[in-house]
């Protein structure tokens, strides 16, 4: 494929921008003021086949392996259509809709009909996801998982921190799925990290992203969230992904893959994501106005 033709950019102006690639519908950077908020691999494959290691993947209908399909579904791995081109609004924000229905290729994993709707809107420090599942059957109920995977950037992983998951129990992945209680305030990564919290608060801050700076995620129907890094002893078995990459990453994934969702006939699930960059301290903002003048 070529590239003018497998990527989408949303430009808001001033250097703030979302690439998508319609493989996968990857968002593979968001850049606010020029600075990129996502991590990509620098192994990562753009062949049109594999998915993109980085970024924001899309997972669906499948949450790790599979015995139908590849792991985590198809959705990361097929070409997505562009249902509504980029098209800035009255606000000034970008928006642009991409879209999958059930094909041949899906079908021969997963023999459902369904639509899926993915819009995304550039704000000038947010980046909003806005998800559809469709069931367009009459007579077929069919369940599915569904999680953004996103892969943040960061200077030193060690240095951040994860709110919103105290109290809540999760399936830790490293320890054979064994079930657990967070009773740390905060989540640090320290080590290989595979963890899916269930029930998680709706909004989570990330501290120590690009430039000391915080991350908010909020979400809504996404129930779970994963925290991933695969460590040193992992990344080198991951063949897409450098083997000293991991301190410079953190997965922390809005998701519905504890339990599976399950759509009637003719009926629809909708979630949302918002991902916010917010300042480095809880000072308020200078305004724009204060910030020339001369001091003597």
């Amino acid at each position: 494929m070529a590239a003018a033709t497998s990527v989408v950019v949303l430009d808001r102006g001033n250097n703030t921008t979302c690439t998508i690639n319609l493989h996968g519908a990857t968002v593979v950077s968001w850049r606010v003021n020029n600075q990129e908020q996502l991590f990509v691999s620098k192994q990562a494959v753009f062949d049109g086949k594999k998915a993109i290691r980085g970024g924001i993947p899309f997972v669906f209908p499948q949450f790790g392996a599979w015995t139908f399909g590849p792991p985590h579904g198809f959705a990361r791995i097929v070409r997505w259509n562009v249902e509504k081109p980029p098209e800035r609004l009255p606000s000034g924000d970008v928006e642009a809709i991409f879209s999958i229905m059930d094909s041949e290729f899906t079908r021969s994993m997963w023999n459902y009909p369904f639509k899926l709707t993915y819009r995304l809107i550039l704000r000038e420090k947010e980046l909003h996801f806005n998800i559809g599942v469709y069931n367009p059957s009459k007579d077929h109920t069919f369940s599915f998982n569904l999680l953004l995977h996103t892969y943040f950037k960061v200077p030193d992983v060690r240095r951040c921190q994860i709110t919103g998951l105290h109290g809540c129990t999760f399936i830790d992945k490293t320890r054979d799925n064994q079930i657990f209680q967070e009773g740390r305030d905060v989540v640090t990564v320290c080590e290989w990290t595979d963890r899916i919290y269930q029930n998680t608060q709706p909004e989570h801050i990330i501290t120590n992203v690009v430039s000391g700076r915080k991350m908010r995620v909020q979400k809504y129907n996404f129930p779970d969230t994963v925290v991933w890094n695969p460590w040193q002893e992992k990344a080198r078995d991951i063949p897409d992904f450098g083997d000293d990459e991991f301190p410079n990453m953190i997965c922390v994934e809005s998701g519905h893959v504890s339990s599976p969702v399950i759509l009637l006939p003719g009926t629809a699930f909708e979630a949302s994501q918002i991902l916010q960059r917010r300042l480095s301290t809880n000072y308020k903002q200078i305004p724009e106005k204060y910030k020339t003048i001369e001091r003597y």
